[in-house]
């Protein structure tokens, strides 16, 4: 074909439907399985493919003298800190919630800028920000102003956004030194060494214990492959031919296709306000990415559903 254009667009979209696909996933495996089980054996699995194709492809970089230290605290932030507060939130709020809090990452991100780094923060980030967050009042809060979520699933899932801003903010030091494909080996293969004690000590035995489920181990192998491999790629490949600004934008889709998703497969239910909440969040980001063109690129967290 002559016009390929479409290929980076793609790329994105299909990228975002495998990290929606991701929340409900997560609560199929937590039928069987608890939180650090689906996480370690979901990093276990994706550290075994990237190996295998940065090895055959000869993307895969030595850690320089001095760096480890960096790559630990890469990996602290994300992919430990942030699965941490998005598994463990998703055992407490629906997915659709989750996923209207973890879709508000690429809002952060120039906050983080900004403070690190004296980065500029436009007025249209300051507008998308207050609106993005009474859009999720309206998700996490009913009629009289009392959760309709579980506040500690809600805290829970800022904490993963946490994590992936302190991610964004190591990341920016480390881009210029490894590839992407280095960079989330590495992370991916220390955040499995990081995780395996807290498994040993809190999952193992019932890990044992309960009886093989083919259904969510299934649900495992499709988190491993589709989440944390595959969307990885083609949301990289989509960045390196889009930019990072206009691939970031796509992320705002998210929550409504958990919504869709977490209806059909889980027969979740969203009320009027919830839904209002949705509109009014992807409306914020959108906003808050207006003025992104105008600036330098800022590394974004690599969103990791």
């Amino acid at each position: 074909m002559k016009n390929k254009s479409w290929l980076p667009i793609g790329a994105a979209i299909l990228s975002m439907i495998f990290w929606s696909f991701s929340f409900v996933w997560i609560k199929i495996v937590y039928e069987a399985y608890g939180p650090l089980t689906t996480i370690l054996f979901r990093l276990l699995i994706s550290t075994s493919l990237m190996l295998v194709f940065t090895l055959l492809t000869k993307k895969l970089q030595k850690i320089r003298t001095g760096d480890l230290k960096l790559f630990l605290l890469l990996a602290f932030f994300e992919p430990f800190l942030y699965f941490m507060g998005e598994s463990y939130g998703l055992m407490y709020v629906s997915s659709t919630v989750a996923s209207v809090i973890v879709a508000t990452i690429p809002l952060f991100a120039p906050v983080a800028a900004w403070y690190f780094y004296k980065e500029k923060l436009s007025r249209t980030n300051l507008y998308g920000l207050v609106i993005t967050f009474f859009g999720v009042s309206l998700v996490v809060l009913d009629t009289s102003f009392n959760f309709n979520a579980s506040p500690l699933g809600v805290s829970l899932e800022f904490l993963a956004v946490a994590g992936a801003i302190g991610y964004a903010s190591v990341l920016k030091g480390m881009s210029h030194k490894y590839n992407t494909f280095t960079i989330i080996t590495y992370q991916n293969l220390i955040g499995a060494i990081l995780f395996l004690p807290f498994w040993l000590g809190f999952e193992f035995s019932d890990f044992t214990e309960v009886a093989f489920n083919a259904k969510a181990f299934g649900a495992i192998i499709k988190l491993a492959i589709f989440a944390s491999t595959f969307a990885f790629l083609l949301f990289t490949y989509s960045v390196r031919n889009m930019g990072i600004n206009k691939s970031n934008t796509f992320i705002n889709v998210i929550p409504v296709c958990v919504a869709v998703f977490a209806y059909l497969i889980l027969g979740d239910q969203l009320n009027y306000f919830q839904m209002v909440g949705i509109a009014v969040v992807i409306s914020g980001l959108f906003l808050a990415q207006i003025n992104w063109k105008r600036k330098k690129n800022v590394p974004h967290p690599i969103y990791q559903a």
